[in-house]
């Protein structure tokens, strides 16, 4: 099974197979997710890889928010490091410009920041570098199944 069927069969469970959308253009950067959906570049939920203590940590935050290093260090205990691109896909199951919150591999927690919550509607990737979800905030913790929602971004308020 692939990561985007992977994805869908996760969508399902949670009722929301219908939200996954297959773009005919890149979706892997914000500016392409953007553009291909017609959105503004703020409503891309876009799902950022660390390296926590050599674990994956998936942190999903508004197209347009930053990850401060000073909250994250003080929430995790150590410096923002970005996971390096080849090693993405084995950390977290997903290919860099796909990587989201739903069904990553075993072990990896989610975190969704509190920059999303300011939208009705957001899309985050949906498991390749061209498909994306159209979900609600609350949707998208519904599916996500998140550790916690956090304050770890500056820059969007």
């Amino acid at each position: 099974m692939n990561s985007v069927e992977k994805v869908l069969q996760h969508l399902a469970a949670c009722g929301l197979q219908d939200r996954l959308k297959t773009l005919d253009e890149s979706s892997a950067t914000v500016e392409l997710a953007a553009a291909a959906l017609g959105c503004k570049p703020k409503l891309i939920a876009k799902t950022l890889s660390f390296d926590v203590n050599g674990k994956a940590v998936l942190i999903v935050a508004a197209g347009d928010a930053k990850v401060d290093n000073a909250k994250f260090k003080a929430f995790f205990g150590q410096k923002a490091s970005m996971i390096k691109p080849e090693r993405v896909e084995e950390m977290t199951g997903f290919v860099p410009g796909g990587v989201c919150p739903f069904a990553p591999k075993e072990g990896v927690n989610v975190y969704l920041d509190v920059s999303l919550k300011r939208f009705e509607t957001i899309y985050p990737a949906g498991g390749s570098r061209n498909t994306a979800v159209k979900l609600t905030p609350a949707e998208l913790e519904a599916a996500a199944r998140p550790s916690a929602w956090v304050d770890l971004c500056k820059a969007w308020a």
